[in-house]
């Protein structure tokens, strides 16, 4: 387990699972094609994602039950400093996230209030499960800094791998920029899984009023009209 605070606090944990386990988790993912999934299809992020308990399989139904355990949540509160993290339980963005070629997640910041129960998100839990990913495909996490003049991404500080059968935490209620700044450029029968799990706190005064994640175009889009409408209109 290592610990890191810049850009802003993570921490990784490689071999999270037994091998065995993690290959089974990584498994058990639906077809990439299978209609059950939810697609997110923009300029700004391309992939599919589920968080419908009843379609997980028996071995990720109890990791999330495991994740959202008691015993685990008080885990993070001793790694994270933060008595007071609950789970989302509804997996509101969490659960199976996949993408394949020509995925894409633009750098941006998360939503900051809960649009259902009104906590701040704190944690954000991304486990990852492509054995044998090329880390030349893309899909390695990107971790930037902060522009506070223009409230947006300043400069790339850190790539995280996406290497099977690893953790990743991070705080988002820094100016936790993330993402990835290219398309991902893999063969047709790759995909980049991951299981994604969110733990909140107490909202206060100065918890931002963001209820959607705020995107940053890319290189390449900063200086198309429409690009930069559609991120002002996610924001409204």
């Amino acid at each position: 387990m290592e610990f890191y605070n810049d850009p802003f606090p993570h921490c990784i944990i490689d071999n999270f699972l037994p091998q065995n386990l993690a290959e089974e988790l990584s498994n058990e993912f639906l077809d990439y094609n299978s209609e059950h999934w939810f697609v997110y299809d923009s300029p700004l992020e391309k992939k599919k994602a589920l968080n419908n308990w009843y379609y997980f399989p028996k071995t990720t139904y109890q990791f999330f039950q495991q994740v959202l355990s008691p015993q685990f949540v008080n885990f993070l509160r001793g790694v994270t400093n933060c008595g007071e993290l609950t789970p989302d339980t509804g997996l509101h963005g969490a659960g199976w996230h996949i993408q394949g070629n020509e995925g894409r997640l633009n750098v941006h910041l998360d939503y900051s209030l809960h649009p259902k129960l009104h906590m701040e998100r704190k944690i954000n839990l991304i486990y990852y499960l492509t054995p044998e990913w090329n880390p030349e495909w893309g899909g390695n996490l990107e971790f930037w800094s902060h522009d506070d003049e223009n409230n947006a991404p300043k400069e790339l500080v850190k790539t995280i791998e996406n290497k099977f059968n690893r953790l990743l935490l991070f705080d988002t209620t820094y100016n936790s920029w993330h993402g990835f700044s290219k398309p991902i450029d893999c063969p047709k029968n790759a995909y980049r899984k991951s299981i994604a799990m969110y733990y909140l706190i107490p909202s206060n005064e100065n918890t931002s009023q963001r209820k959607r994640a705020l995107y940053s175009p890319t290189e390449e889009q900063k200086n198309d009209p429409e690009i930069l409408k559609l991120i002002q209109e996610r924001t409204l």
